[in-house]
């Protein structure tokens, strides 16, 4: 019975590890990325400028870590327009 429980218990600690690094990007970050966008969907990006005083408010790792993200195949194909814009601020 122990040796179930705790088989139990170790089998849902290592799923959700798995979720949570997962979800690390900081692109799938609602409260930095919502600055960035007009909708609350976050569809629709902000002007140029708006976009720009987004970007500049943020601390340097922070765009430093959205920029590495970009960098990834999977993730900038998924957010493709902010990547474009994120890569024209910052590198």
């Amino acid at each position: 019975m122990i040796k179930m429980f705790t088989m139990g218990a170790l089998a849902l600690a290592m799923m959700s590890g798995a979720a949570m690094a997962g979800s690390t990007s900081a692109l799938d970050d609602p409260a930095k990325m919502s600055p960035f966008f007009t909708d609350a969907g976050m569809k629709t990006l902000r002007s140029e400028a708006d976009f720009k005083t987004a970007w500049t408010a943020m601390k340097p790792d922070e765009r430093t870590a959205v920029l590495k993200d970009c960098g990834d195949a999977t993730l900038n194909k998924a957010h493709a327009d902010f990547c474009a814009m994120a890569k024209k601020m910052g590198g």
